[in-house]
Protein backbone atom coordinates (compact mmCIF):
# COMPACT_ATOMS: atom_id res chain seq x y z
CA UNK A 1 0.00 0.00 0.00
CA UNK A 2 1.26 3.51 -0.95
CA UNK A 3 0.37 6.75 0.70
CA UNK A 4 0.34 9.58 -1.48
CA UNK A 5 0.46 13.18 0.71
CA UNK A 6 -3.19 14.19 0.73
CA UNK A 7 -3.66 17.71 -1.94
CA UNK A 8 -6.22 18.94 0.24
CA UNK A 9 -4.39 18.86 4.12
CA UNK A 10 -2.49 22.30 2.51
CA UNK A 11 -6.57 23.58 3.37
CA UNK A 12 -7.79 24.60 6.98
CA UNK A 13 -10.65 22.40 8.08
CA UNK A 14 -13.26 25.35 7.46
CA UNK A 15 -11.86 26.00 3.92
CA UNK A 16 -11.98 21.89 3.43
CA UNK A 17 -15.36 21.54 4.63
CA UNK A 18 -16.59 25.05 2.54
CA UNK A 19 -14.88 23.57 -0.69
CA UNK A 20 -16.37 20.69 -0.45
CA UNK A 21 -19.84 21.38 0.02
CA UNK A 22 -19.22 23.86 -3.07
CA UNK A 23 -17.57 20.73 -5.00
CA UNK A 24 -21.06 18.26 -3.97
CA UNK A 25 -23.56 20.86 -4.52
CA UNK A 26 -22.17 21.54 -8.23
CA UNK A 27 -21.86 17.79 -8.75
CA UNK A 28 -25.54 17.32 -7.67
CA UNK A 29 -26.95 20.35 -9.51
CA UNK A 30 -25.13 18.84 -12.74
CA UNK A 31 -26.59 15.36 -12.17
CA UNK A 32 -30.46 16.81 -10.51
CA UNK A 33 -30.15 13.56 -8.36
CA UNK A 34 -29.21 15.10 -5.17
CA UNK A 35 -32.72 15.55 -3.39
CA UNK A 36 -34.82 12.46 -5.08
CA UNK A 37 -36.13 11.00 -2.43
CA UNK A 38 -36.12 13.72 0.29
CA UNK A 39 -38.98 14.19 2.34
CA UNK A 40 -40.99 17.70 1.12
CA UNK A 41 -42.68 19.96 3.03
CA UNK A 42 -45.88 18.83 4.07
CA UNK A 43 -45.08 14.93 3.39
CA UNK A 44 -45.22 12.44 5.89
CA UNK A 45 -42.28 10.89 6.69
CA UNK A 46 -41.56 7.04 6.81
CA UNK A 47 -38.04 6.65 6.29
CA UNK A 48 -35.23 8.63 6.83
CA UNK A 49 -31.99 8.63 4.57
CA UNK A 50 -28.64 7.68 6.26
CA UNK A 51 -24.95 6.28 5.74
CA UNK A 52 -22.84 4.33 8.02
CA UNK A 53 -19.46 2.30 8.21
CA UNK A 54 -19.30 -1.13 6.82
CA UNK A 55 -18.93 -3.98 9.50
CA UNK A 56 -20.32 -1.57 12.25
CA UNK A 57 -23.67 -1.20 13.27
CA UNK A 58 -25.19 2.62 14.43
CA UNK A 59 -27.44 3.71 17.01
CA UNK A 60 -30.33 4.09 14.97
CA UNK A 61 -29.55 0.79 13.17
CA UNK A 62 -29.79 -1.07 16.75
CA UNK A 63 -33.04 1.54 17.42
CA UNK A 64 -34.65 0.40 14.19
CA UNK A 65 -34.00 -3.46 14.81
CA UNK A 66 -35.59 -3.30 18.21
CA UNK A 67 -38.49 -2.06 17.38
CA UNK A 68 -38.16 1.74 18.56
CA UNK A 69 -38.70 4.06 15.81
CA UNK A 70 -41.27 2.01 14.59
CA UNK A 71 -43.41 3.48 12.31
CA UNK A 72 -39.73 4.67 10.90
CA UNK A 73 -37.83 2.73 8.30
CA UNK A 74 -34.33 3.59 7.68
CA UNK A 75 -32.68 3.83 4.22
CA UNK A 76 -29.26 3.03 3.59
CA UNK A 77 -27.42 5.19 1.33
CA UNK A 78 -23.84 4.17 1.15
CA UNK A 79 -20.81 4.31 3.42
CA UNK A 80 -18.93 7.20 5.26
CA UNK A 81 -15.70 7.53 6.48
CA UNK A 82 -15.41 10.26 8.39
CA UNK A 83 -18.24 12.91 10.44
CA UNK A 84 -17.51 15.85 7.84
CA UNK A 85 -18.15 13.65 4.73
CA UNK A 86 -21.51 13.13 6.48
CA UNK A 87 -21.96 16.75 7.55
CA UNK A 88 -21.59 17.70 3.47
CA UNK A 89 -24.15 14.97 2.37
CA UNK A 90 -26.92 16.18 5.12
CA UNK A 91 -25.98 20.07 3.81
CA UNK A 92 -26.62 18.78 0.50
CA UNK A 93 -30.08 16.59 1.10
CA UNK A 94 -28.59 13.36 0.52
CA UNK A 95 -29.46 12.29 3.72
CA UNK A 96 -31.71 13.37 6.55
CA UNK A 97 -29.66 12.72 9.13
CA UNK A 98 -25.86 12.58 9.49
CA UNK A 99 -23.31 11.79 12.84
CA UNK A 100 -20.01 13.54 12.75
CA UNK A 101 -17.78 14.86 15.90
CA UNK A 102 -19.11 17.95 17.92
CA UNK A 103 -15.88 19.90 16.94
CA UNK A 104 -16.56 19.55 13.05
CA UNK A 105 -20.37 20.74 13.99
CA UNK A 106 -18.24 23.86 15.58
CA UNK A 107 -16.20 24.16 12.31
CA UNK A 108 -19.58 23.97 10.14
CA UNK A 109 -21.34 26.85 12.38
CA UNK A 110 -18.32 29.23 11.84
CA UNK A 111 -18.44 28.65 8.26
CA UNK A 112 -22.19 29.48 8.73
CA UNK A 113 -23.45 26.73 8.44
CA UNK A 114 -26.66 25.37 10.42
CA UNK A 115 -27.54 22.48 11.53
CA UNK A 116 -29.07 21.08 14.95
CA UNK A 117 -27.41 18.52 17.25
CA UNK A 118 -30.25 16.37 18.37
CA UNK A 119 -28.79 13.14 20.30
CA UNK A 120 -25.52 11.82 21.10
CA UNK A 121 -23.68 9.48 18.57
CA UNK A 122 -20.90 8.34 19.93
CA UNK A 123 -18.06 8.97 22.28
CA UNK A 124 -15.29 7.77 24.56
CA UNK A 125 -14.94 6.07 28.01
CA UNK A 126 -13.29 3.67 29.87
CA UNK A 127 -14.58 0.35 27.88
CA UNK A 128 -14.13 2.18 24.46
CA UNK A 129 -11.66 5.05 23.62
CA UNK A 130 -9.43 6.50 20.90
CA UNK A 131 -5.41 5.55 21.49
CA UNK A 132 -2.31 7.46 19.90
CA UNK A 133 -0.39 4.45 18.92
CA UNK A 134 3.47 3.72 17.84
CA UNK A 135 5.22 0.88 16.96
CA UNK A 136 6.58 -0.77 20.67
CA UNK A 137 10.45 -0.09 19.46
CA UNK A 138 9.44 3.86 18.04
CA UNK A 139 11.98 6.28 19.47
CA UNK A 140 8.61 8.48 19.58
CA UNK A 141 8.53 8.89 23.68
CA UNK A 142 7.10 12.95 24.75
CA UNK A 143 5.55 15.69 23.15
CA UNK A 144 8.31 17.22 20.99
CA UNK A 145 9.17 13.73 19.66
CA UNK A 146 5.85 13.63 17.78
CA UNK A 147 7.34 17.38 15.71
CA UNK A 148 7.75 16.21 11.91
CA UNK A 149 6.34 12.83 12.30
CA UNK A 150 3.66 11.28 10.76
CA UNK A 151 -0.36 10.95 12.13
CA UNK A 152 -2.79 8.27 10.06
CA UNK A 153 -5.87 10.15 10.55
CA UNK A 154 -9.45 8.57 9.05
CA UNK A 155 -10.45 12.57 8.15
CA UNK A 156 -9.48 16.23 8.41
CA UNK A 157 -11.67 18.83 10.89
CA UNK A 158 -13.00 15.99 13.29
CA UNK A 159 -12.15 13.97 16.08
CA UNK A 160 -8.77 12.76 15.49
CA UNK A 161 -7.41 16.00 14.94
CA UNK A 162 -9.01 17.75 17.45
CA UNK A 163 -7.57 15.47 20.50
CA UNK A 164 -4.24 15.38 18.74
CA UNK A 165 -4.04 19.31 18.78
CA UNK A 166 -4.90 19.35 22.31
CA UNK A 167 -2.88 17.08 23.12
CA UNK A 168 0.18 18.98 21.54
CA UNK A 169 -0.37 22.20 22.89
CA UNK A 170 -0.81 21.05 26.43
CA UNK A 171 2.47 19.28 26.04
CA UNK A 172 4.29 22.61 25.02
CA UNK A 173 4.25 22.58 21.35
CA UNK A 174 3.78 26.49 20.18
CA UNK A 175 1.40 26.60 17.06
CA UNK A 176 4.61 26.39 14.99
CA UNK A 177 5.49 23.15 15.86
CA UNK A 178 1.77 22.06 15.92
CA UNK A 179 1.63 22.76 12.51
CA UNK A 180 5.05 20.24 11.44
CA UNK A 181 3.36 17.36 12.69
CA UNK A 182 1.79 16.01 9.24
CA UNK A 183 -1.54 14.61 9.24
CA UNK A 184 -2.00 11.90 6.61
CA UNK A 185 -5.94 10.71 5.88
CA UNK A 186 -6.52 7.15 5.84
CA UNK A 187 -8.68 4.41 5.77
CA UNK A 188 -9.24 3.34 9.56
CA UNK A 189 -8.84 -0.45 8.36
CA UNK A 190 -5.34 0.14 6.44
CA UNK A 191 -4.35 2.82 9.84
CA UNK A 192 -2.71 -0.36 11.56
CA UNK A 193 -1.03 -1.86 8.10
CA UNK A 194 0.18 1.90 7.28
CA UNK A 195 2.23 2.12 10.55
CA UNK A 196 3.21 -1.70 10.85
CA UNK A 197 4.78 -1.08 8.00
CA UNK A 198 6.56 2.34 8.60
CA UNK A 199 4.48 4.66 6.29
CA UNK A 200 3.38 6.55 9.29
CA UNK A 201 4.82 7.20 12.65
CA UNK A 202 1.40 7.52 14.83
CA UNK A 203 -1.76 5.69 13.95
CA UNK A 204 -5.13 6.78 15.57
CA UNK A 205 -6.68 3.53 16.23
CA UNK A 206 -9.97 3.80 17.96
CA UNK A 207 -12.59 1.28 19.64
CA UNK A 208 -13.16 -1.59 17.77
CA UNK A 209 -9.76 -1.21 15.58
CA UNK A 210 -7.40 -0.59 18.66
CA UNK A 211 -8.34 -4.11 20.60
CA UNK A 212 -8.09 -5.87 17.48
CA UNK A 213 -4.53 -4.26 17.35
CA UNK A 214 -3.41 -4.80 20.25
CA UNK A 215 -4.33 -8.42 20.26
CA UNK A 216 -1.20 -8.71 17.42
CA UNK A 217 1.19 -6.65 19.98
CA UNK A 218 3.64 -4.83 18.82
CA UNK A 219 2.47 -1.09 19.64
CA UNK A 220 2.39 0.91 22.37
CA UNK A 221 -0.39 3.77 23.32
CA UNK A 222 1.09 7.68 23.66
CA UNK A 223 -2.27 8.23 24.77
CA UNK A 224 -5.63 8.49 25.00
CA UNK A 225 -8.41 10.68 24.35
CA UNK A 226 -9.92 9.69 27.62
CA UNK A 227 -6.76 10.73 29.57
CA UNK A 228 -7.77 14.53 28.73
CA UNK A 229 -11.47 14.18 28.84
CA UNK A 230 -12.60 11.12 30.90
CA UNK A 231 -15.80 9.81 29.66
CA UNK A 232 -17.34 11.97 27.43
CA UNK A 233 -19.78 11.80 24.37
CA UNK A 234 -17.84 13.33 21.23
CA UNK A 235 -20.46 12.95 18.67
CA UNK A 236 -23.60 13.66 17.78
CA UNK A 237 -26.57 12.92 15.15
CA UNK A 238 -27.76 16.40 13.69
CA UNK A 239 -30.59 17.16 11.04
CA UNK A 240 -31.05 20.71 9.20
CA UNK A 241 -33.33 23.20 11.14
CA UNK A 242 -35.64 23.39 7.85
CA UNK A 243 -35.93 19.32 8.14
CA UNK A 244 -36.77 19.82 12.23
CA UNK A 245 -39.52 22.31 11.07
CA UNK A 246 -41.20 21.01 8.87
CA UNK A 247 -41.01 16.88 9.96
CA UNK A 248 -41.12 17.15 14.22
CA UNK A 249 -42.79 14.14 13.97
CA UNK A 250 -40.11 12.08 12.50
CA UNK A 251 -37.13 13.85 14.32
CA UNK A 252 -38.89 13.08 17.67
CA UNK A 253 -39.84 9.40 16.58
CA UNK A 254 -36.02 9.13 15.79
CA UNK A 255 -34.22 10.40 18.89
CA UNK A 256 -36.52 9.45 21.30
CA UNK A 257 -36.19 5.96 19.87
CA UNK A 258 -32.38 6.36 19.23
CA UNK A 259 -32.36 7.29 22.68
CA UNK A 260 -34.22 4.15 24.01
CA UNK A 261 -31.22 1.99 21.86
CA UNK A 262 -28.42 4.17 23.89
CA UNK A 263 -30.42 2.55 27.28
CA UNK A 264 -31.25 -0.29 26.17
CA UNK A 265 -27.15 -1.00 24.88
CA UNK A 266 -25.85 -0.04 28.71
CA UNK A 267 -28.21 -1.95 29.82
CA UNK A 268 -28.27 -5.39 28.57
CA UNK A 269 -25.00 -7.59 28.88
CA UNK A 270 -22.41 -6.84 26.71
CA UNK A 271 -22.88 -10.73 25.17
CA UNK A 272 -26.24 -10.10 24.19
CA UNK A 273 -25.64 -7.00 22.63
CA UNK A 274 -22.98 -7.90 20.64
CA UNK A 275 -25.38 -11.18 19.36
CA UNK A 276 -27.63 -8.35 18.43
CA UNK A 277 -25.09 -6.67 17.12
CA UNK A 278 -23.70 -9.92 14.55
CA UNK A 279 -27.72 -10.47 13.67
CA UNK A 280 -28.68 -6.79 12.52
CA UNK A 281 -25.38 -7.13 10.03
CA UNK A 282 -26.31 -10.70 8.68
CA UNK A 283 -29.79 -9.40 8.20
CA UNK A 284 -28.53 -6.53 6.09
CA UNK A 285 -26.75 -8.64 3.53
CA UNK A 286 -23.96 -6.23 2.84
CA UNK A 287 -21.61 -8.04 2.23
CA UNK A 288 -19.46 -7.19 4.98
CA UNK A 289 -17.70 -8.77 8.15
CA UNK A 290 -19.23 -9.47 11.11
CA UNK A 291 -15.73 -9.89 12.90
CA UNK A 292 -15.00 -6.76 14.71
CA UNK A 293 -17.88 -7.21 16.28
CA UNK A 294 -16.05 -9.17 19.15
CA UNK A 295 -14.34 -6.62 19.94
CA UNK A 296 -17.50 -3.66 20.83
CA UNK A 297 -17.54 -3.26 24.65
CA UNK A 298 -19.72 0.28 24.64
CA UNK A 299 -21.08 3.04 22.39
CA UNK A 300 -19.32 5.62 25.09
CA UNK A 301 -22.53 8.05 24.88
CA UNK A 302 -21.97 9.54 28.28
CA UNK A 303 -25.48 11.56 28.85
CA UNK A 304 -28.84 9.70 29.83
CA UNK A 305 -31.10 9.06 26.68
CA UNK A 306 -27.91 10.78 24.55
CA UNK A 307 -29.06 14.06 25.84
CA UNK A 308 -27.37 16.61 24.23
CA UNK A 309 -24.77 19.63 26.69
CA UNK A 310 -23.26 22.77 25.72
CA UNK A 311 -20.00 21.10 27.44
CA UNK A 312 -19.69 18.56 24.54
CA UNK A 313 -19.44 21.69 21.82
CA UNK A 314 -16.87 24.22 24.28
CA UNK A 315 -13.97 22.55 24.82
CA UNK A 316 -13.53 22.72 20.78
CA UNK A 317 -14.89 25.85 20.61
CA UNK A 318 -11.97 27.25 23.33
CA UNK A 319 -8.97 25.11 21.23
CA UNK A 320 -10.54 26.60 18.33
CA UNK A 321 -10.24 30.11 19.91
CA UNK A 322 -7.01 29.33 21.21
CA UNK A 323 -5.48 28.36 17.78
CA UNK A 324 -7.31 31.52 16.23
CA UNK A 325 -9.05 29.18 14.37
CA UNK A 326 -12.27 31.36 16.02
CA UNK A 327 -12.94 34.63 17.75
CA UNK A 328 -14.18 34.78 20.93
CA UNK A 329 -17.67 34.36 20.88
CA UNK A 330 -18.05 33.79 17.28
CA UNK A 331 -19.83 30.43 18.21
CA UNK A 332 -22.15 30.02 20.97
CA UNK A 333 -22.12 26.48 22.13
CA UNK A 334 -26.26 27.00 23.49
CA UNK A 335 -26.86 27.78 19.51
CA UNK A 336 -25.81 24.28 17.88
CA UNK A 337 -28.36 22.04 19.94
CA UNK A 338 -31.50 21.00 20.89
CA UNK A 339 -32.68 18.35 23.32
CA UNK A 340 -36.68 19.25 22.26
CA UNK A 341 -37.17 15.89 20.27
CA UNK A 342 -35.59 14.08 23.20
CA UNK A 343 -38.17 12.09 25.66
CA UNK A 344 -35.44 11.30 27.98
CA UNK A 345 -35.56 14.89 28.58
CA UNK A 346 -38.73 15.47 29.75
CA UNK A 347 -38.06 12.66 32.23
CA UNK A 348 -34.90 14.58 33.15
CA UNK A 349 -36.93 17.55 33.55
CA UNK A 350 -39.72 15.91 35.52
CA UNK A 351 -36.75 14.21 38.16
CA UNK A 352 -35.70 17.66 38.81
CA UNK A 353 -38.99 19.16 40.01
CA UNK A 354 -40.12 15.97 42.10
CA UNK A 355 -36.43 15.59 43.12
CA UNK A 356 -36.30 11.70 42.46
CA UNK A 357 -32.93 10.69 41.77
Amino acid sequence: MRIDKDLYKTFTPVEWLLASVLFIGAVIALTGCSKSGAPQKGDTVTELRYQAAAGMVTLPELAEDLGYLAPLKLNYVGSVQGGPQDIQALITGAVDFASAFNGAFVKAAAANVKLISVIGSYGSDQKSWAGYYVLADSPIKKVHDLIGKKVGVNTLGAHFEFALKDYLARGGLTPAEIQKVELVVLPPVNTEQALRANQIDVAVLPFILRDKALERGGIRQIFADTDMYGDFTAGTYAVTPKFAKEHPEAVRQFVSGTAKAIEWAKSTPEDQVKARLVAIINKRHRNESTGLVQYWHSFGVAEQGGLVTAKQFQPWIDLMVKNGELKAGEVNADKLFSNDFNSYAKATTAKAITGEK
